[in-house]
């Protein structure tokens, strides 16, 4: 009788080791277009610690942060192709492709984090419908904090702008530039800083965060808080062909971590506005509220931006016009 349970269990540990498959750890190289220091980056990071966490080390994500592993303009491209498996985006840089990229990047319309919430749900079937296309997955998304005007000398009025040299970074920037009468000229973020030093521009429209990145109070003097602005959607995408070839396993663990990391990165999106603006302050740069009549102009833009994106949108645009239309 000994010998027989012997025997059955050096024959169970023979077919185990025969044909079972042992676990083999993956790993994957992660695109990060933002440095280290950037909460976007930070977020992404605490994505891959819980990935390795929930799979006990079995799937590991390899973060390269500032544009290190691809370009962040090429990031989509490479998730397409296979290149990378995984990326962070800025979604509206895409907008020639179609405008469904576009809807964060309308200003004055769903500033404030409730707002983009509320966008994001609307546009997100189309967005997946189009990235699937392109063989890619969103895991998550999360948005720019607020976004507001650095300027030399205060702004009473749309035409404080008028005809001066604005930093722009995409189609409805510089659209928006145009509408205020300024004149919109096309800047990468590494060249902000040397732009405003050699009078390229002398104004632009962006978050407290790229202006403690590029030291803004070194050549501008005024912040003005639009209170929102618009929230840029940031999305974490897969290669599909690589999520699929993933173990059930892990597939989860991704899914379970890009639902926290989502949660934690809109959140810190919205606290952080608050404590970046107190630095501009600490720095020296005087942050104002926009007039009545500054904010008024803007709103109109808003709704006339809106409403032109809307045309070229189909039931999207519709949807979208619809919602908030003010």
């Amino acid at each position: 009788m000994r010998i027989m349970s012997r025997f059955m269990i050096l024959a169970v540990a023979m077919y185990l080791f025969c044909f079972t498959k042992p676990v083999v750890a993956v790993t994957w190289e992660m695109a990060g277009p933002l440095p280290a220091s950037n909460f976007l980056t930070k977020n992404l990071q605490d994505f891959a610690d819980k990935v390795d966490k929930l799979t006990g080390g079995e799937f590991k994500l390899n973060l390269h942060v500032s544009g290190e592993l691809i370009k962040p303009q090429e990031t989509k491209q490479a998730l397409r192709t296979g290149q990378i498996p995984i990326g962070q985006m800025y979604l509206y840089v895409y907008g020639n492709e179609d405008p469904v990229y576009e809807t964060s990047a309308l200003p004055f319309i769903a500033g404030d984090a409730e707002k983009a919430m509320k966008m994001w749900e609307i546009t997100k079937p189309s967005m997946e419908e189009i990235m699937a296309k392109q063989r890619i997955k969103i895991l998550y998304v999360v948005p720019w904090p607020i976004q507001g005007f650095y300027t030399q000398q205060p702004i009473a009025s749309k035409d404080d702008l008028k005809d001066l040299k604005f930093r722009v970074y995409s189609t409805k920037t510089a659209r928006m530039a145009e509408l205020l009468g300024a004149n919109p000229v096309q800047i990468q973020f590494g060249e902000i800083a040397q732009a405003f030093a050699t009078g390229l521009v002398g104004a632009m429209y962006t978050s407290p965060q790229t202006g403690i990145n590029t030291q803004a109070w070194d050549f501008a003097k005024y912040f003005t808080n639009t209170y929102g602005g618009n929230r840029a959607m940031t999305a974490i995408g897969v290669n599909m062909k690589a999520y699929q070839a993933l173990t059930p396993k892990m597939q989860q663990a991704l899914q379970d971590a890009a639902l926290e990391a989502q949660t934690q990165g809109w959140e810190t999106s919205e606290a952080i506005s608050n404590q970046q603006i107190e630095t501009l302050k600490e720095k020296g740069m005087i942050v104002e509220d926009p007039t009545p009549e500054f904010k008024e102009s803007l709103d109109k833009i808003g709704q006339q931006m809106l409403e032109e994106w809307a045309k070229t949108s189909g039931p999207l645009g519709e949807e979208v016009l619809k919602e908030f239309s003010k």
